[in-house]
């Protein structure tokens, strides 16, 4: 639909064609012309026309149009591609399955629906392997609510077992569309004994021994012996037998020894039973890293201080830290403990005091090697840090206090925060710092700024200084558990501030890895179904990134059995990717040449089979069928499908009428230039042929 509008108002178009008439007048009727009357009146009308139109168009007329754009309803089939699927359904019904899936999107195609095929994680596909090791229905579902959001969504088809072992349940979410699922798989209940969950520590510590739980849960079996095992490189370690009851969770303890560093595998082996359907789910693997030591954390402090209490908080969640207390009269360690070498980080909370109590043992870590980081305080010695050529200092001792809050530096590069932990510390409540004129060197790095009120100054409120691969940080305010109480009461979390103290502390106890060379796995622990990322890095005699060189990367399986891999870094390009490693434990020896030296790293990492799929394989139609009623689908058999397909050839697809308004000035339309063009030739056309210019 077209309206035309005008910048002035209409009633000008009857002076326009006043000024035409007129203009034509003068030309045509009051002069004698060389041609016939019939002739005349043709260019009268022309020249009229012409010139009423061009008036026309300075009065900026508008064409508005309105266009009706009819959005088709889509209608999504989601289709569930999970290994439990084959392992309960033969091909013959997998291939009856497509074809009638292909059929019911033909008929949605016939009724007017744009029909559309993804399997649980999103992706497009137009066949199925049923080879994912995990279902999350509630998230594909959730997925496909926000990749159509603002869409017409007519409903959802989704074809599945009803099994999720990934995920919330689809019961709990809320859909703005029906869901009409299609059950799939078998519902009988067979006998099984399956490992249901292994908890251990994935980090134990050489010399002692780790706990290993296993969970072993027991269906459809009378009461008989369960024997549970477990080895280590084929090697029988334990065995334990206990009676079962009949259906249970049964719990099995282990104590193993960590003996040797590195990773190791165990297996779990659970002994079947003849009336097993599924023996897949009876044995599982972990991978456990033996490492040599914990890194000792001391915290020195002259009194308790709630500050004390949140940064513990923050290094026991790290199970390579062993925390240590020392607070004179309160909490204190033996001397042989407080030795500057045994120590990787020390943590000094307003210490030195103004009462001498912890003066001594600052002095002696001040004048090691040891890590330091010190916290400010109204009982701190301030002319004691000082003496000990701390890299902090104030001109004069202040005796007053401002309340600040932080601000994250944008420019620290010794490691980074995630942009939701920038805004969460931004709204962290004030903390007391000393008020006076601050000397900082030059090589030190703020973390956080203080800002004072609105206002974000340029003096550090936490800074760390690197000197001769010595690290030291300081922050000069107090009530840190003030920022973690409130993030606390704001999120009923405390991520940010487990982020920032995190890896404050981590990058404190670290001790800089100088090599030139680097090569490692992203991660220490693989699934089979994806990648081992290697990552390698160069570097010249100033640690300035180099490229160019080659690696030579050697992957060493259990059995001996050793493959080679070569790459060449560039810019953008220091990773490299290995596929198809099976379960188990690899060693890996990388190789680069630097300035004709040969260079080597090596380590270890492990691949771990993942068979949650295969845990449990009765299918949960109730499941499916909760769910369509509750969101106003219909719930319908794999060997059922007809009745589907004649459901759907009695829906009608409403489309969505959408409406939009387009506004174009008549001068830039293109027939306008034509019509003026055509007038004006026919005009010129005429009075040339017939005897004028």
């Amino acid at each position: 639909m077209k309206r035309i509008i005008f910048e002035s108002a209409p009633e000008f178009i009857v002076l326009c064609v006043i000024a035409g008439l007129g203009y034509a007048a003068v030309q045509y009727l009051r002069t004698k012309q060389p041609w016939n009357k019939r002739i005349n009146w043709i260019l009268f009308g022309c020249r009229t026309v012409l010139v009423s139109f061009l008036a026309f168009l300075l009065l900026g007329p508008i064409v508005k149009q309105i266009n009706n754009l009819f959005e088709k309803p889509i209608f999504v089939i989601l289709q569930d591609n999970s290994a439990s699927i084959r392992e309960t359904t033969d091909s013959t019904a997998r291939n009856k399955l497509a074809q009638s899936l292909t059929e019911t999107k033909n008929i949605l195609e016939a009724k007017g629906y744009e029909p559309v095929v993804h399997d649980l994680s999103g992706q497009d596909v137009t066949s199925f392997r049923y080879n994912a090791t995990a279902s999350d229905l509630n998230s594909a579902l959730k997925r496909v609510s926000n990749r159509y959001e603002g869409k017409n969504v007519a409903g959802v088809i989704l074809v599945s077992d009803g099994l999720y072992n990934a995920g919330l349940s689809p019961l709990y979410a809320a859909y703005n569309f029906p869901v009409h699922t299609i059950g799939v798989g078998d519902t009988s209940q067979r006998s099984d004994i399956a490992i249901k969950n292994v908890a251990y520590n994935k980090i134990a510590y050489q010399g002692n021994k780790f706990p290993l739980r296993t969970e072993v849960q027991v269906k459809n079996l009378s009461a008989q012996p369960i024997t549970v095992s477990l080895f280590k490189r084929g090697r029988l370690i334990d065995k334990q037998t206990k009676n079962s009851t009949g259906d249970q969770l049964m719990v099995f303890d282990f104590q193993p020894q960590a003996d040797e560093q590195g990773i190791q595998k165990y297996d779990i082996q659970v002994e079947s039973n003849p009336n097993e359907h599924n023996t897949k789910n009876n044995r599982s693997s972990v991978f456990v890293e033996v490492v040599e030591g914990k890194k000792k954390i001391l915290l020195v402090a002259a009194t308790p201080h709630p500050d004390i209490k949140a940064l513990r908080e923050v290094i026991d969640k790290n199970s390579n830290y062993e925390f240590l207390l020392h607070i004179p009269g309160v909490s204190e360690q033996q001397a042989s403990v407080l030795r500057p070498d045994n120590i990787d980080l020390a943590i000094f909370h307003q210490s030195p005091d103004l009462r001498s109590r912890t003066n001594n043992l600052f002095q002696s870590f001040a004048n090691s090697r040891t890590s330091l980081f010190f916290i400010l305080g109204q009982t701190s010695d301030l002319p004691g840090i000082a003496k000990q050529n701390m890299p902090v200092k104030f001109d004069n001792t202040p005796r007053d206090f401002d309340e600040v809050t932080p601000v994250v530096n944008p420019a620290f590069s010794n490691f980074s925060l995630s942009a939701e932990t920038n805004s969460v510390v931004a709204s962290y409540p004030p903390v007391s710092v000393h008020y006076g004129k601050l000397q900082m060197p030059v090589s030190a790095t703020p973390l956080l700024y203080q800002r004072v009120g609105s206002v974000s100054t340029e003096k550090p409120l936490i800074a760390i200084d690197v000197k001769d691969s010595r690290k030291i940080a300081f922050m000069l305010g107090e009530g840190l558990w003030r920022w973690r109480l409130n993030e606390f009461d704001r999120t009923e979390g405390t991520a940010a501030f487990d982020e920032v103290f995190g890896k404050l502390i981590q990058f404190l106890s670290t001790t800089d890895d100088k090599r030139k060379f680097r090569s490692y796995p992203l991660q220490q622990e693989f699934s089979d179904t994806e990648p081992v990322v290697f990552e390698s890095q160069v570097y010249n005699d100033i640690f300035e990134p180099v490229y160019g060189n080659t690696i030579e990367i050697d992957i060493t399986e259990e059995r001996g059995k050793k493959n080679q891999y070569t790459y060449v870094t560039s810019p953008g390009n220091i990773r490299y990717q290995i596929g198809g490693l099976k379960e188990g434990v690899y060693r890996y020896r990388s190789r680069t040449v630097i300035n004709q030296k040969s260079e080597e790293v090596r380590g270890e990492f492990a691949v771990v089979e993942r068979q949650i799929e295969l845990q449990n394989l009765t299918a949960d139609f109730d499941l499916l069928r909760k769910l369509s009623a509750s969101t106003g689908g219909k719930f319908f058999k794999a060997s059922d499908t007809e009745n589907l397909k004649n459901y759907l050839q009695q829906t009608q697809a409403q489309s969505v009428i959408h409406s939009e308004e387009t506004y174009d000035s008549i001068i830039n339309l293109k027939w306008v230039f034509w019509l003026l063009l055509l007038l004006v030739s026919a005009e010129w056309g005429l009075r040339k042929y017939h005897g004028s210019y």
